[in-house]
């Protein structure tokens, strides 16, 4: 009887460090993905588990790149072709929403993320370092992919741009943002039009 009784305590101490491990492995994952946690799940239709497991498997992959930052020069290089985009999207909205979309990619490339998957790769690996911002590229490269078609107003337009500088600023660097030194936004006219 004591046998049973010990056997029956060992399988609940079993099972309530496995259900302790998932738990915590969850919470990990809600806080390192925080909004696309949510999006995986409701994608695999409220699964966690397989939400979970490729979220997983994104960490894997990220881990086998060499994610650096950029060197000084190149931040400014690229905040400078930033504002050119910004000031041609008065005059040539959509080209400069392609250029955007070009430059998010190079800057992608640079800091060490394989740029030659598909778009979906490409925002899957990028989640893993900034979950918050994710979603913004996904906007973007929709709305791009819209104003290809010839299928996007204006205002879809400036939201692209928008959602293309969300990104571009996480992954210039924190210290720094496109037309500004010191982490405020930009104080030009067309990035406040774009905000």
């Amino acid at each position: 009887m004591v046998i049973v009784i010990l056997a029956i305590v060992v399988i609940a101490l079993v099972v309530a460090a496995v259900l302790l491990t998932r738990q915590k492995r969850s919470q990990q994952l809600q806080q390192g993905f925080g909004p696309e946690y949510d999006r995986t799940v409701d994608e695999r239709g409220g699964d966690r588990r397989a939400a979970e497991a490729e979220l997983e498997e994104r960490r894997e992959r990220r881990s086998q790149f060499e994610v650096r930052e950029l060197e000084p020069g190149a931040r400014d290089r690229y905040a400078e072709r930033w504002r050119t985009a910004q000031r041609r999207f008065v005059d040539e909205p959509g080209p400069a929403v392609g250029e955007a979309d070009a430059l998010v990619v190079e800057v992608m490339r640079d800091r060490g993320y394989p740029v030659a998957d598909e778009f979906e790769q490409r925002a899957a690996d990028v989640s893993v370092d900034h979950p918050q911002v994710v979603e913004h590229y996904r906007a973007a490269h929709g709305i791009s992919a819209r104003a290809t078609a010839g299928e996007a107003s204006t205002e879809d337009l400036r939201q692209a741009m928008v959602h293309f500088r969300a990104l571009f600023v996480e992954l210039l660097g924190e210290d720094e943002r496109p037309g500004d030194t010191d982490g405020r936004a930009p104080q030009t006219e067309n990035v406040r039009e774009m905000s």
